[in-house]
């Protein structure tokens, strides 16, 4: 029998939106793992707080504005001549919003899209080229329930969820000739910044009948990062094109 690991020990993950939410806790859980961590958000002050927290003292941070999809390229020969080859790949960064179909126009739909897909695709395209990632490179994307199961008002947010996971399933035919796995977690509503922008915006709370559906309760982003690390990690070695629900039951 094989013995798996766990362990990330001198793995360099980069993970974007790391400054808060999801991505912050995924960088925190990583580093006591043993990974050598990259991030890159657009606030320096909370990436060097984030950096605060880690454990180890090899890590980095970048600044960038993941809208300027023509410098991705760049930014990834950056970090890559500055730490070295990447072991693993997370896509935290992401916006949401609650706007209806009458209000949603060209100009809002492609600034969510810049952000939440063609981004995490251009940083895969890098990412996946020769000289920039190690043997059995792992790639995470952050999706949602909202991709397969429709809410109001969130048109735009949905459609670049089901675009990632879409984009992800036909990535992992092509990038599984290189050694390459790439997944995403299906994740149901996370107590980060969204989802207070998400009460504050609708004035609902978690006794409204639109919370109703997480049996298990609003999970935190650690729930999430925990199982971020187990696709990173060689447990989940033969893992590759899929959307790993972690929704509370809601789309049970």
């Amino acid at each position: 029998m094989v013995k798996m690991d766990m362990g990330l020990q001198g793995k360099n993950i980069l993970i974007t939106g790391a400054s808060d939410g999801i991505g912050k806790a995924t960088a925190i859980l990583a580093s006591k793992f043993g990974a050598k961590v990259i991030m890159i958000a657009r606030d320096e002050e909370k990436l060097q707080k984030v950096m605060d927290k880690t454990e180890g003292n090899n890590h980095s941070w970048y600044s960038y504005d993941l809208k300027k999809i023509d410098g991705i390229e760049g930014l990834i020969q950056e970090i890559v001549t500055m730490d070295g080859a990447l072991d693993g790949f997370v896509h935290c960064a992401g916006i949401s919003s609650v706007r209806p179909l009458k209000m949603t126009k060209y100009e809002y739909l492609h600034d969510m899209m810049l952000i939440n897909f063609y981004s995490f695709v251009e940083l895969c395209r890098c990412i996946s080229k020769k000289g920039n990632y190690q043997n059995n490179l792992s790639i995470v994307g952050i999706s949602s329930i909202a991709g397969v199961k429709g809410f109001k008002g969130q048109l735009a947010y949905s459609a670049t969820k089901a675009a990632m996971d879409g984009a992800i399933r036909s990535m992992s035919k092509e990038l599984s000739e290189k050694k390459i796995r790439i997944n995403s977690i299906v994740a149901s509503m996370i107590k980060t910044k969204m989802y207070e922008g998400y009460k504050n915006k609708t004035g609902k709370n978690l006794g409204d009948s639109r919370f109703s559906i997480y049996s298990l309760g609003i999970g935190e982003p650690v729930d999430i990062a925990n199982a971020i690390i187990y696709l990173l990690s060689d447990c989940s070695r033969i893992i590759t094109g899929t959307g790993w629900v972690i929704d509370s039951g809601a789309t049970s």
